[in-house]
């Protein structure tokens, strides 16, 4: 038989991710909150994808195996992006909204809600490592 989790995992973890982002945005707002899906927010869907597979590979394979390594720096990659470069990028978002906003009413308005906090990328992980825990748990039986 097949061995689909490797690609079922980070798919499930996106999507769990994402619904409980969508579901907490929307109690936050009152009304569902479709404009506020994409980037930012808890929990942090790039968080959860990246160590759903590595805790797959660890769970599969142990944390021996150099897979395991190479997920555990990927994932680290991913945090470190989401938490200082992504955050970086809303704050200039804001400053440059302000700019435009006191020049010119016809320029688009960029997206401020990018990057992550340290309790939403913990959130993510927490997601991806529990989607991967359970993924791997129903494929074994």
């Amino acid at each position: 038989m097949m061995d689909f989790s490797y690609a079922i995992t980070p798919f499930l973890a996106w999507l769990v991710a994402g619904g409980l982002k969508f579901l907490i945005n929307s109690v936050k707002a009152g009304k569902p909150a479709f404009g506020l899906i994409g980037y930012g927010g808890l929990p942090s869907n790039h968080s959860s994808i990246v160590s759903s597979i590595a805790a797959l590979i660890g769970l599969k394979e142990s944390i021996e195996h150099p897979a395991f390594g190479v997920a555990v720096a990927l994932a680290f990659i991913v945090v470190l992006d989401a938490s200082s470069l992504r955050r970086q990028i809303g704050r200039q978002a804001v400053a440059i909204n302000r700019l435009a906003d006191s020049k010119e009413k016809s320029i688009p308005q960029l997206r401020e809600r990018i990057g992550h906090t340290f309790i939403e990328i913990i959130a993510g992980i927490g997601t991806g490592i529990l989607v991967a825990a359970v993924t791997h748990w129903v494929m074994q039986i």
